[in-house]
């Protein structure tokens, strides 16, 4: 069976931290940053490599600064 998996980018200076993204995600892969932005924001980075490319992050991002890459693995 072929498996999915994604690559999530963020426009980490865009990021508000609003945390919809993280609360969308059922795979636990995105966090909050330790560290903030350029408009002092903590910002959503990826913390772990479960993505499966849902891109329910990316539907919820109200910025809409959330691009998600799925690959298909045989």
């Amino acid at each position: 069976m072929a498996k999915a998996i994604g690559d999530v980018v963020i426009d980490i200076d865009r990021c508000k931290g609003c945390e919809l993204c993280i609360e969308a995600c059922p795979e636990e892969t995105l966090g909050l940053a330790e560290i903030i932005n350029k408009k002092g924001y903590r910002y959503a980075i990826t913390i772990n490599g479960t993505c499966t490319g849902c891109v329910n992050c990316a539907i919820v991002c109200p910025e809409g600064i959330i691009s998600v890459y799925r690959k298909i693995l045989k």
